[in-house]
């Protein structure tokens, strides 16, 4: 390999400390999870404080119903992204390890899973406090890719959900034996994408700059624009970045050895999960973008 990058020195675990026998950490992902949170939150309290950037009827929330909403979000985060990763990518596992489901601490979650916990949560709160569900959707969508780009910063920390091998410049040497498994003679360094870096460019700065731009532009005062840019957008980038991402080892065969989870004929091309899951949000994201603009 003519030239890779060496993964850095660094350890899932901004610090520990020992009690009683008993180690508790602080890892890079719960704090991307934590700092994600409560940015967003002071994100979205200040577009709610701004009338200036909605419609005739005004914000769809005050700060209080504000601060109500995000529990409501961070249990439907936890509970749809940790239910999203049994179901959509090991639910076999889990249906013979049934205990291992609420083990959140050895990882395991899904974007996918933890948006849809969202959208229910937020549909659920926004009935029962009578708030237009799209323009509280536009609000959170504004608040998200900076969450997005911490995660997938701290999941390149953890040195997890890395691309397929490549001979590019700025492949990564990642490490461990599944990392360096990539068919190379004995020997060989197995380099890889960075794939985590690359959706943590596209879903988090670019997409979070394109909405800023939008609310900016006043794309506030069509309900439903602002959410529907996000989805199309987080779902193209995924759709992109999963085209280099190394999909799931439990859905790789002999005939599928990529590991496609919906293979269009053996030793053939195939769709990843996450390409399947972003699909119907790039769908979705266009008709609301269309309706909007047709308002």
């Amino acid at each position: 390999m003519p030239f890779a990058i060496p993964f850095p020195t660094l350890s899932p675990e901004l610090f520990s400390i020992e009690i009683g026998g008993f180690t508790l950490a602080l890892r890079w992902y719960a704090l991307a999870y934590i700092v994600g949170l409560i940015v967003g939150w002071r994100i979205v309290v200040g577009l709610v404080s701004r009338p200036a950037l909605w419609g005739p009827g005004g914000p769809p929330m005050t700060t209080t119903q504000v601060e109500a909403l995000l529990t409501w979000v961070i249990v439907a985060i936890i509970l749809g992204g940790r239910l999203g990763y049994v179901l959509f990518y090991q639910p076999g596992y889990y249906l013979q390890n049934p205990g291992e489901i609420l083990i959140l601490w050895r990882g395991g979650m899904s974007f996918h899973g933890g948006f849809a916990g969202v959208v229910i949560a937020v549909a659920l709160f926004c009935r029962s406090e009578k708030i237009p569900i799209l323009s509280a959707a536009d609000a959170l969508a504004v608040a998200t890719p900076l969450g997005l780009f911490l995660g997938r910063v701290a999941n390149f920390i953890n040195a997890e959900l890395w691309g397929r091998p490549t001979d590019l410049p700025w492949g990564v040497i990642f490490p461990g034996f599944a990392a360096q498994d990539c068919g190379l003679p004995i020997g060989e360094i197995c380099a890889r994408h960075p794939s985590q870096l690359y959706e943590a460019g596209l879903e988090g700065m670019v997409l979070g700059i394109a909405l800023v731009w939008l609310v900016a532009r006043g794309a506030l005062k069509k309900r439903g624009m602002v959410f529907g840019v996000f989805l199309a957008g987080y779902g193209a980038a995924r759709f992109l970045v999963e085209l280099v991402r190394q999909p799931d080892a439990q859905f790789v065969t002999e005939t599928n050895p990529i590991g496609y989870a919906l293979q269009f004929w053996a030793n053939g091309p195939g769709l990843t999960m996450g390409q399947i899951l972003s699909l119907p949000m790039i769908v979705l994201g266009l008709w609301l973008v269309l309706r909007a603009r047709s308002e």
